[in-house]
This record gives structure tokens, sequence and C-alpha cells, in this order.
């Protein structure tokens, strides 16, 4: 796996097995007599073939000299534990709050993608406690306002998912491979093909090879993942900014401007970033960063701001 300079991998122990988390514990952030009293930042990777904590890698070690940053391998998926099992909803959502109460002692910032970005807010609906703010990038269920990602392209491949005998196949010929990732990187991920080089490609695919790793892969696939976040963000009540990517393949920007409105007195932050798709961390790291480090503080200020990166034209 890729893990930046500076940065050693731990482990916890969860209800579902081994999780491993990366965190800045070394040179030049860190020294070994330095008591770590810097503020906290998590980083949680959304889903994908080959998903892991690399797709925060390019972005977390600019925050290193101030925070303690953490940037966990969910289970199944990365160097985690990959229990054997149909993942659902409720998994992912314990999953977060079993590491937040684990390797966070206070209200802690946490910064998540896509899917992923959409379970944090519901486990910081069950525990608000854990967080202090939510900074999170095209942040969708997949099933917002009757709009099933499964309807998609990729409802054929979803079909083929939720048979036993093929799925196993499936995963291997279409997911666990290097024309696979760089495939489905370059045509669904990435808004601009040229971004996508070999590194990121060999990253996605040491995580998509590790043994059992397409249970995870399928469950996201078939759509057990899956729910309409708009029944729970008006219970939210967390900081939050959306950064969202004009690009993102199932779910345009619209999809977060509605969810706002449903709640401004949480999502104070709304961004459209154009010419990236779902992960601008990849794409476009360093605005990615900036917009970060722009916004972290707006947050605690309490500032509702709804902006673009070019001008919203509303019909």
């Amino acid at each position: 796996m890729f893990v930046p300079p500076g940065f050693v991998s731990h482990i916890i122990t969860t209800q579902y097995g081994r999780m491993v988390y990366y965190t800045s514990q070394g040179e030049p952030w860190a020294t070994p007599d330095m008591a770590d009293e810097r503020e906290t930042l998590v980083f949680l990777h959304g889903f994908g073939g080959g998903s892991s904590a690399y797709e925060w890698s390019k972005v977390y070690p600019a925050f290193a000299a101030d925070y303690r940053v953490l940037a966990p391998d969910l289970i199944g998926w990365g160097r985690s534990d990959h229990p054997v099992r149909n993942y659902q909803v409720e998994d992912y959502i314990a999953i977060i709050i079993e590491f937040m109460e684990q390797t966070c002692s206070s209200p802690t910032t946490v910064i998540a993608s896509a899917l992923t970005a959409a379970f944090t807010v519901r486990a910081a609906i069950e525990r608000p406690d854990l967080f202090k703010s939510l900074i999170v990038t095209t942040m969708a269920g997949l099933a917002e306002f009757g709009q099933d990602y499964r309807r998609s392209g990729f409802a054929q491949f979803a079909q083929f998912a939720s048979l036993p005998v093929l799925s196993q196949l499936l995963y291997s010929a279409g997911v666990a491979n290097s024309f696979g990732i760089r495939s489905y990187l370059e045509q669904r991920q990435f808004a601009s093909p040229e971004r996508v080089y070999p590194e990121i490609v060999e990253a996605y695919l040491q995580s998509a090879q590790q043994d059992n790793a397409e249970y995870a892969a399928l469950s996201f696939v078939r759509g057990d993942l899956c729910f309409d976040l708009s029944k729970y963000i008006t219970q939210l009540t967390v900081p939050t900014a959306i950064i969202w990517g004009q690009g993102s393949e199932f779910t345009g920007p619209e999809i977060g401007r509605r969810l706002m409105e449903m709640n401004p007195q949480a999502i104070r932050i709304f961004y459209q970033l154009d010419d990236v798709g779902f992960t601008p961390q990849l794409e476009l790291p360093g605005v990615t960063i900036g917009l970060i480090r722009k916004f972290l503080p707006r947050l605690e200020a309490n500032d509702i701001v709804t902006s673009s990166s070019a001008p919203i034209v509303s019909a």
C-alpha cells in the first residue's frame, strides 16, 4: 500500500474485525518525544472497486504539521479485515462510530467522501457528541429523491452481482485487474481521464486484490448500501460543509443543493467544484486542500455560505 512519508499504520479491533488506520507519527511531522496535543482530523474514503485510505493520501499530509491526522481503511477495504458477509448500511454507520470512539477523545472534524460521507452524516445524527464538524465531498446515499443509481448504466452489472455463481467471476474480470480499475477511474470516477496516473491504478489494484475484497465491493454494486439521505438530513445538527464535483457520475450538484436547502442550519457551506468527478481529492488535491483550509474556520465561526466555482443559473 502507498503510505506518505511521516505516516505509520496502527490497528484497532472492532466488532467487525481489525481496522487499519494511518496517522502522522514521524519526521517531518512529529518526533518520538513530542506530546501530540494537536486537534484531530479524520479522513474517510468512499466506496468503489479498490477503495482505501489512499483516496485521501494526496490531501491529508498537508494537515499533518498542524493536526493529528487519522485515515483508516474501512472494514472490507484496503488493509483492514474483509469479513465474509453481505454488508448493510447499518454496518458502516457502526464501524464509523466505533472508530471514532476508539481513536478520538473529543468531538472531531471528519472529512469524508461520497457514500461514506452519507454514512458519516447518519453516524453524526446518532452520535453528535463524537463530531465537531463535517467536510464532505459529493455526499450521497445514491437513492436521493427517487434517483436510484441502480437505474443507471450499473443496473445490469448489479443484476449479475446478485447471482452467487457469477459474482466472483464478475469481480475478478471486471474489477480486480488493472484494465477494469483504470476503465472505471477514467470513465466514471474522474472528469478528466488524463489525471489518472499509474500510481492511482496500482493503489486501487492492491486494495481490490486483498482476500475477500469482493464482499464489500459487491454489496456496494448490488445497492445493498444505498439509501435516501434526504430522509435523514433534517436531523443533522453538526456544522457541515459540502464540496461537490460537477462531473459526478451518479449524482449531480443539484442533489447537494437540495440537501442543503432542507437543513441550512447544519449545512452551512456548499461549493460546486467544476471539472472534477466525485473524488476531487484525487483529481485536484491542491484545490481540495485549499477548500478544506478555507472551510474549517468558517464552520467554527458559524458562517453560512453558498458558493460555486462557476455561476449558478436557476431555471
